[in-house]
């Protein structure tokens, strides 16, 4: 029996168009009763999409109607619901980042990554801390990452960090724009692993803390952790993995 389904779109033009072929191609039963979410858009539609469907715990096929598109599908109207019996799955588990700012706390969850910004002219002074051990003391840079495998090609990928297989039980901590210590790369961690940030001279270097889409300014400590307590479905064609894909990307040129 096809799966029941529910079709969301991104506000471009190009996606809402898709939206009512889709709808006037299949029936969508809304989200209540969906057994899968299709979302035509980007990867910043996807990522907009795994928050809003968090609770439900659906799992999700995109179709690209993106720039990039790496989260998703190839975009065809025809045999989504071949594609979708013979999809392949992907677990994605976020982080969870808790800010303390000058505004209070804040807690939200990334999916790709959550990074440390500074927010004027004069580079970061950030310490930073691994399971409650100092691992460098003053880093001086524009900026530092924490990602996920699902994210390592995103962000983390364009500040020359490492690239992880789905499926590898790492995070990867990745400097951006290091000044000092000029020479570090960056480290691979452990999933269970517990990375603090703590901002020196906030009031002179203020610094942003961003998981995903959402940001909080004047941060003066941020810490990340994975949560395995929650776990969102992807679905991709049959060849066309996310683990596969990731292999792919180190073989680019």
């Amino acid at each position: 029996m096809p799966a029941a389904l529910h079709f969301v779109a991104s506000t471009a033009p190009e996606a809402q168009a898709a939206l009512a072929a889709m709808r006037g191609r299949y029936r969508d039963v809304g989200e209540d009763k969906a057994d899968v979410i299709v979302a035509l858009g980007g990867d910043g539609f996807m990522l907009q999409t795994l928050h809003n469907f968090l609770s439900r715990k659906k799992p999700i096929y995109g179709m690209n109607l993106g720039s990039v598109g790496f989260l998703m599908n190839e975009f065809r109207e025809e045999d989504l619901e071949q594609r979708l019996s013979a999809a392949e799955t992907a677990q994605l588990h976020p982080l969870r980042m808790r800010a303390e700012a000058s505004a209070g706390v804040a807690e939200a969850l990334a999916f790709n990554e959550v990074s440390l910004l500074r927010q004027t002219r004069q580079a970061a002074k950030i310490r930073i801390l691994v399971d409650d051990k100092t691992r460098i003391a003053e880093l001086i840079c524009d900026g530092v990452l924490v990602s996920t495998p699902a994210g390592s090609t995103a962000y983390n990928l364009s500040a020359h960090g490492p690239i992880l297989p789905i499926d590898a039980d790492l995070l990867a901590l990745t400097p951006i724009s290091a000044f000092r210590p000029r020479r570090w790369r960056g480290a691979l961690l452990s999933h269970r692993a517990r990375v603090r940030f703590e901002v020196l001279e906030p009031d002179k270097r203020p610094v942003s803390a961003v998981a995903d889409d959402q940001e909080v300014r004047n941060v003066s400590a941020v810490n990340v952790a994975e949560d395995r307590s929650i776990s969102m479905t992807m679905l991709f064609d049959a060849g066309h993995s996310l683990d596969e894909r990731i292999i792919a990307e180190q073989f680019l040129d």
